[in-house]
């Protein structure tokens, strides 16, 4: 079920004058969403958006992997920024393979790790080859990272597609 069939407000109707979408999206109609990556393999859907309440950002996705029938799934906490959106096909790409996620750091679904931890988030951001969005702080590359960054609402590079550089870790949901 893509975000289209979770639209109960209209907010994505395919008439660009009316509602936000794709640019601004409801996090209801996200959850739930399926998350493919560049080979087009599955890789599972997305349970929850994890939101930092200091900063106002999404800090992370819940992605459900392996498994059968809800039972044996293995959670991750996946940053932002590695989501891209995938409007042309409904969905989420996350570029990293099936056997990358594998060995992703994950966890149970009744013990869940402390996401707020500067070590959870050292090591989330090193596999996934992304930049913490600390305000002020200093990023897993070690720059710093001002007030402002990574804003996912102002974004001059809009595309309705996927256009965007496979390569490109920094841009996220912000390039969709």
């Amino acid at each position: 079920m893509s975000y289209l069939d979770r639209d109960t407000y209209g907010i994505y109707r395919s008439d660009d004058a009316n509602g936000p979408g794709p640019r601004l999206m409801g996090a209801d109609t996200l959850i739930g969403e399926d998350v493919y990556n560049r080979q087009d393999e599955d890789l599972g859907d997305i349970k929850e958006i994890m939101l930092d309440m200091r900063s106002g950002q999404v800090a992370y996705a819940v992605l459900s992997f392996g498994g059968w029938l809800g039972m044996g799934d293995k959670l991750f906490a996946v940053p932002w920024q590695a989501l891209q959106l995938d409007t042309d096909n409904k969905r989420f790409l996350l570029d990293v393979s099936k056997e990358h996620l594998k060995n992703a750091p994950g966890f149970d679904k009744d013990d869940w790790p402390d996401m707020a931890s500067t070590e959870f988030n050292t090591e989330l951001h090193s596999f996934y080859g992304t930049q913490q969005n600390i305000a002020g702080g200093v990023t897993s590359t070690g720059s710093v990272m001002g007030s402002g960054s990574a804003n996912l609402q102002s974004d001059p590079g809009y595309s309705s597609t996927t256009t965007t550089n496979p390569g490109s870790r920094s841009g996220g949901i912000g390039n969709i």
